[in-house]
């Protein structure tokens, strides 16, 4: 079964609280003060202290063409992937030795908040010492799904090919879409959820010789499944125009946790014979406060089981993508014992939902 050896991450440098970003929209949004006053508690409500995003807070307030916001993720892109990449493979906690470039033989680069032909993955190879053999698979599209059905993708490649190494890079820059003259609820929704952020897992194969680098007991991909709701493409998503992305972000989605996604998870724990009761926490993609609220009630468990989630959602927001990766890092650095089992979630634009469980094992 393929194995998560190691997590980094690529942090943006500007830095903004949730008071400084509610001051900011109640001064930009283009609706009356009446208006923005009733929708502003959705800042309190949040459970975010604090984002990180790619660009200073001076530049929201500017007119951009799609063409400027491209040219800004693309250059972040490829900045914060390398800090990423970095940081996975010499991570201290998790390997023994550092980790060249030239032992990874695919990468998979997931991403939806703008585009690069060559694919960004291709920058990354000319700019560090990856071998020319490398595989490359760039995904675009899943959203907040991306993270999970990333780690997906990689472990069939890895069963695929058991003695290869891959890397996944998930690179997301929400703040590039903010279109200040966009009045629309779910744009002033969006811009007090989002935060942008990079993720880079190196995974092995069984017989991989990496594993041997691995310091603890690992989580290794055992299960994972994806099932898609028909008639859910407006639920949320991308209305791409020429000023760039718009949003799509339909408050259902909560409600949709307690029909489709909890539907899902049933399904998935009956066809493997699970039990809620065997994990002790659940690393879950958090898309707001409320959608970890729904997904508590539905297995009827505590907020503790969420903590590695509402830890990420208060420091960073909701990063689409990379966010669940994140959480993952945060439950990986408690360093669980053999034998521990989680499940890993998110939810994404199709509408579609993303399951996949985890096992650590002494390798």
């Amino acid at each position: 079964m393929p194995t998560i050896a190691s997590i980094g991450v690529g942090i943006p440098k500007y830095k903004i609280t949730q008071s400084d970003a509610r001051e900011f929209i109640r001064t930009i949004f283009p609706r009356s003060s009446h208006q923005i006053e009733r929708l502003l508690p959705v800042f309190e409500h949040a459970s975010i202290e604090e984002r990180q995003i790619a660009v200073p807070v001076e530049w929201l307030k500017e007119e951009h063409t799609f063409e400027d916001r491209n040219r800004c993720y693309i250059q972040a892109a490829i900045n914060y992937a390398e800090m990423a990449i970095e940081d996975c493979l010499h991570h201290r906690h998790f390997l023994k030795q550092p980790v060249h470039e030239r032992e990874i033989d695919c990468m998979i680069f997931v991403s939806s908040t703008g585009i690069a032909t060559p694919s960004i993955d291709a920058e990354l190879i000319n700019n560090l010492p990856f071998s020319g053999n490398i595989t490359r698979i760039p995904i675009w599209g899943l959203g907040c799904a991306g993270g999970a059905s990333g780690l997906a993708r990689a472990a069939d490649y890895l069963r695929a090919h058991p003695d290869a190494n891959v890397l996944l890079i998930n690179a997301e820059f929400c703040s590039l879409s903010f279109q200040k003259n966009d009045h629309r609820k779910s744009n002033f929704v969006g811009s007090a959820l989002f935060g942008d952020g990079v993720s880079c897992v190196l995974m092995t194969g069984d017989d991989s010789k990496l594993r041997e680098n691995i310091k603890h007991a690992a989580p290794k991909v055992t299960h994972s499944s994806s099932k898609f709701k028909k008639d859910g493409l407006a639920i949320m998503g991308w209305d791409i125009q020429n000023s760039g992305f718009h949003v799509i972000f339909s408050k259902s989605i909560p409600k949709l946790v307690e029909s489709f996604w909890s539907e899902h998870i049933n399904e998935f724990l009956h066809k493997y014979k699970l039990k809620i009761g065997e994990f002790p926490f659940f690393v879950a993609h958090p898309g707001g406060k409320r959608v970890l609220e729904a997904m508590e009630q539905v297995l009827n468990v505590s907020r503790d089981f969420f903590t590695f989630s509402y830890q990420v959602l208060k420091s960073h927001g909701n990063m689409s993508s990379p966010t669940v990766i994140y959480v993952l890092k945060k439950a990986m650095e408690t360093f669980p014992d053999a034998g521990t089992k989680s499940l890993l979630s998110a939810l994404g634009p199709g509408f579609s939902s993303e399951l996949t469980l985890l096992e650590w094992k002494e390798l």
